[in-house]
């Protein structure tokens, strides 16, 4: 009697490795099926919640995508990884795409979808300003990155379209993009721009105060869009189609759903985060608008990034829309 006992946990044990060897099997079948694409992000933020919604729910696997996330500080290096085939897709500025275009690029950058359309930085004060007015700026010195970058230039453009005298201002563009939030712990600057979750770290740890957002100063213009080669895009059509897919079905689901659910669906994204204050930045985001309804690139929106490119004498003329956009989304 013990003898088949012991014969039959054998078999069982026996069966339930095979079977574990043969789903092991099956998902490798599953995973070859899917198509490798890695896409270079300029910075790892809340800020693009819809973009880690389609990660972790699966919508890039929906449509037979493989995503590699490759975090890649500054636009510039972003479009450089992408010309220089280190990655299929990026993710950036749409700025950085233009200048791509205006160098007189062969294979140039064309921009197929969008995610957000205001800037998602806030200004963090080292002092705590109980009433804060831009005014308080003047004869400060703030750090906003790369002069020729997407934050400083929308926080240029705030300025401006607030009646801002920038020349009253001490704007240190010499520190970079990723380096911002050490150079300000470390004593640099009275003022510095942020995305989140840097912004309420900060502020948590005691080092600064959030006093102003930048996206409700500048206006809306294609402030991160995903962008490719021109012959990647032609020769991968579906890839490209199934992509845009699922960074539709990911806005729809971040702005249908409350900031907590979107918070728990991508906290794994930021292991470093509660989900409570994961949550609270995403319901700022959604307060000042950030986000496209739809991943639709309109011309309206490239003329306005285009229109403040001209103004600060980074673009000596407008760049054809049909060229640069070539959206994936119909409207």
């Amino acid at each position: 009697m013990k003898r088949k006992i012991i014969i039959i946990l054998i078999a069982l044990i026996v069966l339930v490795g095979v079977s574990l060897i043969l789903i092991k099997v099956f998902d490798k079948k599953e995973d070859s099926s899917l198509t490798k694409v890695r896409l270079a992000e300029v910075t790892h933020s809340s800020f693009y919640a819809p973009l880690y919604v389609a990660i972790e729910n699966g919508y890039f696997e929906e449509e037979g995508i493989d995503l590699e996330l490759i975090l890649t500080p500054g636009a510039d290096k972003v479009s450089a990884a992408v010309l220089s085939n280190d990655v299929e897709i990026g993710f950036a500025g749409a700025e950085s795409a233009i200048y791509v275009y205006d160098q007189e690029e062969s294979d140039y950058l064309r921009i197929f979808s969008g995610l957000t359309k205001r800037d998602g930085q806030f200004i963090v004060a080292r002092d705590n300003y109980e009433d804060f007015s831009l005014e308080d700026l003047y004869g400060k010195e703030i750090l906003v990155g790369r002069s020729t970058g997407m934050p400083a230039l929308n926080f240029l453009n705030g300025l401006k379209n607030m009646g801002i005298d920038i020349d009253k201002i001490n704007i240190n563009y010499s520190v970079e993009f990723a380096a911002l939030s050490g150079s300000f712990i470390g004593g640099t600057g009275d003022f510095v721009n942020l995305f989140e979750p840097n912004a309420t770290s900060l502020e948590e740890n005691g080092y600064g105060h959030v006093v102003a957002s930048v996206g409700v100063m500048s206006g809306e213009v294609p402030y991160t869009a995903f962008y490719a080669r021109k012959s990647y895009i032609e020769e991968n059509p579906e890839i490209i189609e199934g992509f845009t897919k699922a960074i539709a079905k990911a806005i729809t689901y971040t702005l249908e759903n409350d900031a907590t659910k979107v918070a728990e669906d991508i906290i794994d994204q930021f292991p470093d985060t509660d989900v409570s204050e994961l949550a609270l930045m995403i319901d700022r985001y959604k307060e000042y608008d950030c986000w496209l309804e739809n991943p639709f690139v309109s011309e309206e929106l490239f003329t306005n990034l285009e229109d403040f490119l001209i103004d600060f004498d980074l673009l000596s003329d407008y760049v054809p829309y049909e060229d640069l956009v070539n959206n994936f989304y119909e409207e």
